[in-house]
This record gives C-alpha cells, structure tokens and sequence, in this order.
C-alpha cells in the first residue's frame, strides 16, 4: 500500500514512524515548509513533495495521512474524496459544517475516511470501558475529570506563536475539548451539555481561552464534569473519577493506573498501565497512535469504515458539542 502523508510536522512525523512499525514501505510526504521536507526525507528516507498535486498526480497513493493543522483538515479530504482515496485525518476542532457535509458525500459508498480517536486505544480508557461493561461498580452516577499540559510544553522546539494552538479557533485548550469527548462519548454515550465556563488565566502568549469547565449529561443521568486546561506545569495531568453506585474507578496517570474499588470488594484494585515507548522529544508513547494506525489500514484494506471506531459523523457531533458547550458560555 502506498501512503501519503500530508503534513510532516510532530504528527505526521509520529505516523510515519507507526507506518514503518507497521512495515508499509512505501511512504511519501508532502509539506510546505523545505525545512520539513528535509528533515523527514533524511530522518525516514521517504520521497517529499513540495506541491499537492504533484503528490497526488506522481505518487498516486492508495491512501492519505492528513497531519496538517487542524483549518486545514478538509482542504486535503474533500479532493481525495472526489478521487475516491481513503484518508486518515488528525483531531479536528473546526469545519463541522464540512464534516457533516464529506459525511453525506460517502454516505452509503465504501471510501474510508477515518477522524483520529487516538485516546480511545490507550491502555487506560480501554481498562475503564471494559470494568464498567463488567458492572463491577454497578450504575454509573458521577464522573469527574480533569486533563491538562502546560501549552508551551506540548513543542518544546518551537514557540506557540509559530502554530496552530495559539490561534483563537484552533487554540490548545479548544482543541482538546473534542478530542476528549471523542473517547468519553464512546463509553458513557451522547451528551447534552449543560454548562460551561472558559476563559484565559494564565500569562500564556496567545489569544486564546487556557481553560474549559464543562458539565454534561449522559444516558441514564449521568453527570460529568470536565475540566480542560493547558497550564498544569510541570507534569501533565490526567485524572478521571466515575462514581457508580456500587463503588467507584479512578482513572490516574499519576499513578499510571486504573484501580476500582466496590461494596463487596472494598480494597482497591489495581491495574498498571505500562510506559510504551516514547520518542525522544515526546510525551506520550507510539503504541496507542500504531494500533490507531493499522486499524485504518485494516479498512482500507477491506474497504469497510465499520472496522474504524471513528466516523465523520461521531466527529461531527463532539464537534456540535463544543459549539453547544461555547454558546451556554456566552462566547
């Protein structure tokens, strides 16, 4: 299979080397800075493009990588739709008009198109899907959460003036609001937001809001509350609390482990989630980005969206959510 990536930035740098792991030899990339092209030419020995349409012409890829930033997710999707080529496309945080419009153009056909829903491969919302499918803390209630980096920590390399996170619709904090719902929603279910507060309390260089506070409705009244932020310095934060009413699952990337405690088994139990491997320069490890990868491979392969856990449409609706979610703040 050849595959193009668009973009070769730190994410599609990332899926150039889940491709390798996954032993797909022929790889090219397109970007529009020469630096990049350079760098991921020497570094992977791939072909590089400077212009999209000599990619496209030239390389005739059986699929498509979208690594851009996220304004330009559609850009690159809507033609290769058109050429019926098959694309995996990075966490969006805008164009859900767009989305929802590609999902209707594929509606029915067997094109592949798949929204990244990285989270949903990590050890850890896997661990906490499978004890709540389980019943082991019987009815969910309440669930808090709270996810976090401090933004100039995400490139180190670079300043956040020089990318996307810094802008207003594409900011850091926006962002991750969708990209944690897309993970949240696959195991509690649809939402409906109730509340929200947003703004900007840190001295961060970019017009942009550093925190949401969002509360949620699920099926069966369940409450979460989310907290999304990017100024925890100097570690990460990651904590998930689901309250049932047999017991309780902690969910804490301090800890590196998901534990559960209940009624009949007061004692907690615990599961650690290992390290992976993560590349120099990066936080988080490449195995849950190289399963992601080959699941998209594997539909493609079959020409079957179903073997994909993300749509366009599930897409579009956390996307819904967070227009919702903006609009109760009043911005």
């Amino acid at each position: 299979m050849k595959v193009l990536v668009i973009g070769l930035g730190s994410m599609g740098t990332r899926r150039i080397r889940n491709l390798q792991a996954l032993e797909i030899q022929t790889i090219a990339g397109f970007d529009i800075r020469e630096d990049r092209r350079s760098a991921a030419a020497a570094r992977y020995g791939i072909t590089v493009y400077s212009d999209w349409i000599d990619a496209l012409e030239d390389y005739r890829p059986d699929a498509l990588v979208i690594s851009t930033s996220p304004e330009h997710h559609m850009t690159y999707a809507w033609p290769a739709a058109e050429r019926n080529t098959p694309c995996f496309i990075e966490a969006s945080v805008v164009d859900a008009d767009r989305i929802l419009a590609l999902h209707k153009r594929i509606e029915g056909t067997t094109l592949v198109m798949a929204p990244s829903c990285t989270m949903r491969f990590y050890p850890g919302p896997m661990k906490v899907k499978e004890l709540l499918q389980a019943n082991t803390i019987g009815r969910v209630l309440n669930v808090n959460y709270q996810t976090g980096q401090y933004l100039p920590d995400w490139h180190p390399w670079e300043r956040i003036e020089d990318y996307y996170v810094s802008k207003r619709e594409t900011g850091g904090g926006r962002e991750i609001v969708p990209f944690e719902l897309t993970w949240l929603n696959d195991i509690f279910g649809q939402p409906e937001p109730l509340a929200c507060v947003k703004g900007t309390l840190s001295d961060i260089p970019a017009d942009i809001d550093d925190v949401y506070h969002c509360i949620l409705r699920y099926p069966g009244n369940v409450i979460l509350n989310m907290t999304v932020e990017v100024i925890s310095r100097p570690h990460a934060t990651r904590e998930l609390r689901v309250l049932g009413s047999e017991g309780e699952i902690v969910f804490s990337a301090d800890e590196n482990c998901v534990r559960f405690a209940s009624s009949e088994s007061p004692d907690w139990k615990r599961f650690d989630l290992g390290k992976g491997t993560v590349e120099k320069g990066y936080i988080n490890p490449e195995e849950p980005y190289i399963i992601e990868m080959r699941c998209f491979l594997e539909a493609v392969r079959k020409s079957d969206q179903s073997l994909f856990p993300n749509s366009l449409y599930d897409d579009y609706l956390v996307l819904r959510a967070l227009q919702q979610l903006e609009k109760i703040s009043g911005a």
